[in-house]
């Protein structure tokens, strides 16, 4: 019969009560750190036969038996039980089960507090990996859509109001931009955190594992902490984790808010893919952009979760506090939370059709094409105050008449400013608008073409890292 083992107790006169133990006990999801925990305990083994409390037998031993706990749990075939407070707890509750004393001469020299910052770093830092590897999915499916697309015109939009006529490549990258910064923000804080805990014990170092460098380069860490008590106590590190997966959240809601837009019988840009929408259980017509809905609102729970990790931190005195348990939950929202979003945004967008013609036509309504004219009146030397208020005179006449842009003559030209010249006309197309604007970043196609380029170079570095 599995008996309950407890860490602490013995200067208890009574034991536990219930509801302490119902709200001290770890919440299940916290047990799947047994991988981490026992990655750890295997380094902890090594250095406490350095240290001369295992003999290098035991120490094999032990490494053996954790590894062999570390797969029955993978496979189902150990669990924690309801007597198991905590990770720490059950496995060494089965480490004394399968080795008797032996297993319980791997505590010395270490904390639940240095054990439990350092299973959650390593958590995050595959876990950031993952979550990495699942961006640059969504990566290539936009530039795959973007390769499709860099001649394809759009309208742009500023206040959801249509502006100036872009390729539509051109706003497909302006998302994977934003991505490319999530990922460089998760790798830039992957090299702050790879900083191991282990040795810091409870909070003042410990006096039996002397070498916590071993450890962490064993573990893939660059380095130890530098404070002990700054090891324990702080969560610096999960908070920063929980602001780069809120970012991505609403980077990925705004890719979403802009698929309703675009898959709308008001836009009619894209249609989605049926693999990838769903309908209405009353209106047999729908087909909804679900993905992006639920898309749209995971990203508050991540939101959430930052300012829970935040608030939690906000008035802790020094070391380790069991507020810092909170931790936990946090991280592992936010991680699942994109683990289901992410993969389902990849396939919305690789398998969507984009509807060119649609695109072309209302790529000029509204007037898009009216800074073609100032631009090309400051080009004559006009001060674009002038060009500015001779460009909205312009467009009142054509409202008043009901014509666009590229269907004035000379003649109508002539009727609003006398500056106004034949020659603009060349300039009121969109294929016109959008070559013009070739600069460095611009949404001419060449432009596209080159940033997509570069894109590419850029995933291709970040693909490294994950494998690395």
């Amino acid at each position: 019969m599995t008996q309950p083992v407890r860490l602490w107790g013995a200067r208890f006169r009574t034991p536990p009560s219930p509801a302490l133990m119902r709200l001290s006990r770890a919440p299940e999801s916290y047990f799947r750190l047994v991988p981490e925990d026992i990655k750890s305990s295997i380094a902890h083994a090594r250095e406490l036969v350095r240290a001369g409390i295992l003999t290098e037998g035991e120490g094999n031993k032990i490494a053996e038996v954790l590894a062999a706990i570390g797969e029955d749990f993978a496979a189902g075939k150990i669990a924690p039980s309801q007597a198991d407070e905590d990770i720490h707890t059950f496995l060494e509750r089965v480490l004394t089960e399968r080795l008797g004393t032996i297993g319980g001469k791997l505590r010395a020299g270490r904390s639940r507090n240095d054990q439990a910052a350092n299973d959650l770093k390593l958590h995050l830092r595959g876990a950031a990996r993952r979550i990495v590897e699942a961006v640059l999915a969504l990566q290539d499916a936009l530039i795959a859509q973007a390769s499709e697309h860099q001649t394809t015109l759009a309208p742009g939009f500023t206040h959801l109001q249509p502006a100036q006529p872009i390729s539509f490549a051109h706003q497909l990258l302006a998302h994977a931009q934003g991505f490319s910064r999530d990922v460089e923000r998760m790798q830039d804080w992957d090299r702050r955190s790879a900083r191991s805990p282990l040795g810091a014990a409870a909070l003042a170092g410990s006096a039996i594992a002397l070498h916590p460098e071993l450890s962490a380069r064993e573990l893939g860490y660059d380095a130890p902490c530098e404070n002990s008590i700054d090891a324990v106590g702080s969560r610096d590190h999960v908070a920063e984790f929980l602001f780069v997966a809120a970012m991505l959240g609403v980077n990925l809601s705004r890719l979403a808010e802009e698929i309703f837009l675009w898959s709308s019988k008001q836009f009619r840009w894209v249609v989605l893919d049926d693999g990838y929408a769903t309908g209405s259980s009353i209106m047999p017509q729908k087909k909804n952009a679900d993905i992006a809905e639920l898309t749209r609102g995971r990203a508050a729970r991540l939101i959430g979760g930052l300012n829970a990790m935040l608030a939690a931190l906000k008035g802790l005195p020094f070391a380790y506090n069991r507020d810092l348990s909170e931790d936990k939950w946090a991280a592992f929202e936010a991680i699942d939370t994109l683990d289901l979003v992410l993969p389902a945004m990849s396939g919305m967008i690789a398998t969507m059709t984009v509807d060119r013609d649609r695109l072309k036509l209302q790529s000029t309504d509204g007037f898009t094409l009216a800074t073609e004219v100032a631009d090309w009146l400051s080009r004559t030397g006009v001060p674009f105050s002038e060009a500015h208020e001779i460009t909205g005179s312009l467009v009142r006449y054509c409202e008043e008449k009901g014509l666009d842009l590229s269907a004035l003559s000379p003649a109508d030209l002539a009727a609003v400013d006398a500056r106004l010249t034949a020659d603009v006309l060349p300039c009121l197309t969109a294929e016109a608008a959008v070559a013009a604007r070739r600069g460095y970043g611009g949404t001419a196609p060449e432009r596209v073409a080159e940033q997509i380029a570069r894109l590419k170079e850029t995933l291709a570095r970040q693909r490294q890292w994950v494998t690395g």
